[in-house]
């Protein structure tokens, strides 16, 4: 059986992988500051000192490193201190552990985010043609991939994955808040709804994530988003036609401020345009479940109330090939 490890596999994206993965037929073990004693995929770390959870990692297929504390905070000094040290320590102290082992991970997947790209509202930025963005946010993810991809790991292959906003059902998905905001009529455009809205199906991020794993020859950058994103204005109107809503009363900037501040929040979140597009894994024949925000919508939604696919599901589900020789 397959062996993943997941750090910080206990918020959402990393319960909605292991899920994923476990339907699918690996093994996984979680890393995480918070193990439920009554599971024994689950071992702790603190994301900064090694300890018995570097076990985990001898000889597995994979690792993968999802920590980081949410950015969905007030951007003050304590959390912008906190968002930096918890990407760049935990991928450091990985990277460390890695050196020592007698027979590494094969491959070591590390998280990013697409909002590394300066705001664009007419052209998209792709791994090759990027321009990157300056600011906290943008800092942040250069000092993240820093960390990463400069640690030394002969015998493990290393892929950093610039993700955009995940939509799902989970618990703590972004998603979650949209809905309720239309569903009380303040679904209209943020702003002047023209900036751009990267996006993924949480379910096209693990199947990504699975298809970065099994194709061996891939390292380096990834976008992980879909392959059509929309303006603010159309992701509001589609998700308020998703749910019968029939209107929708847009939000100022200064209304936005407000908001934002009221519910421990930053408005950059909505406001910058992130136009990205996922080249290199289209270049590799990945095949998107959800490519058009419509489709992904009526999917989320129609599921709303089931936290992760059942079984059936799972095995039913496409799979993203792992070898390109199925489309010749």
């Amino acid at each position: 059986m397959k062996h993943i490890v997941i750090a910080g596999g206990n918020g959402y994206l990393g319960r909605k992988l292991k899920h994923w993965l476990v339907r699918r037929g690996y093994k996984v073990s979680i890393l995480t500051r918070n193990p439920d004693p009554n599971d024994s995929s689950a071992i702790y770390w603190d994301g900064q000192t090694s300890g018995p959870w570097t076990d985990r990692l001898e000889g597995c297929q994979a690792i993968v490193n999802l920590a980081g504390k949410s950015v969905n905070c007030r951007y003050h000094l304590r959390n912008k201190a906190e968002i930096l040290r918890s990407r760049v320590n935990s991928t450091r102290i990985i990277g460390a552990a890695i050196r020592d082992l007698e027979k590494p991970p094969e491959v070591w997947i590390n998280a990013s985010t697409a909002t590394i790209y300066e705001a664009s509202f007419s052209k998209p930025w792709n791994e090759r043609n990027e321009k990157l963005d300056k600011g906290f946010s943008a800092s942040v993810a250069k000092s993240w991939e820093d960390a990463f991809l400069n640690q030394e790991t002969p015998g493990t292959r290393k892929v950093a994955i610039r993700t955009s906003l995940v939509l799902g059902n989970g618990a703590n998905s972004a998603l979650k808040t949209l809905r309720k905001i239309a569903r009380f009529g303040l679904g209209g455009k943020i702003a002047s709804g023209e900036q751009m809205f990267s996006w993924i199906h949480e379910q096209d991020f693990t199947r990504a994530i699975e298809f970065l794993i099994n194709l061996e020859d891939l390292d380096g950058v990834f976008n992980l988003t879909s392959p059509a994103p929309v303006d603010n204005a159309t992701f509001m109107k589609t998700l308020r036609e998703q749910l019968k809503v029939t209107f929708g009363i847009p939000t100022p900037k200064r209304l936005l401020a407000i908001g934002s501040f009221l519910m421990r929040t930053e408005p950059e979140l909505v406001l910058k345009s992130r136009y990205v597009v996922p080249t290199r894994l289209l270049e590799n024949r990945f095949q998107f479940e959800y490519p058009f925000i419509d489709e992904a919508l009526d999917h989320l939604l129609a599921n709303w109330d089931r936290e992760s696919m059942t079984a059936e599901q799972v095995s039913n589900a496409p799979t993203a090939p792992y070898s390109r020789e199925v489309y010749s």
